[in-house]
């Protein structure tokens, strides 16, 4: 059964990820459930002024990968299939997403995430599968 210390671990791996410099973030894992925060940039805007998708696409998918993963104490998941549905723009503040467990079987995971702006509003949902992997959780990749 995975605990804290599998939890802090994934936290560290995810913070340890050489993609998430660019994006200033924080993390927080918990049994079922992952939290992403993110602190908005003009570097994120498209041409009209506010935050493009793949920035809210990232935020969604890395909540409910985490999510996901923090019922794996082994292996690393895979996003499978990640599908997100943008509500409204965001040009300020921190985005926060949220991700949880829906269903979870032995082989694949079923995650929610949603997407908020610093005022508490969904600015975007996402939904996806998740897969266990071949790929152990060691220090080679972080998880320490």
């Amino acid at each position: 059964m995975p605990n804290d210390e599998h939890f802090r671990k994934l936290e560290r791996m995810y913070l340890k990820a050489p993609v998430n410099d660019y994006f200033r973030l924080s993390v927080e894992i918990r049994h079922s459930e992952a939290h992403i925060r993110i602190p908005v940039r003009t570097d994120f805007f498209h041409a009209a002024g506010a935050v493009h998708g793949h920035v809210y696409f990232k935020a969604l998918d890395d909540a409910a990968f985490f999510a996901a993963n923090s019922l794996v104490p082994d292996v690393f998941v895979l996003t499978a299939v990640f599908e997100t549905r943008f509500l409204k723009p965001v040009n300020a503040g921190v985005l926060h997403a949220a991700g949880k467990v829906i269903s979870a079987a032995r082989r694949v995971f079923v995650c929610e995430s949603q997407l908020f702006n610093s005022e508490g509003d969904v600015i975007a949902t996402g939904s996806g599968k998740f897969v266990r992997s071949g790929i152990a959780l060691t220090p080679d990749i972080g998880y320490v």
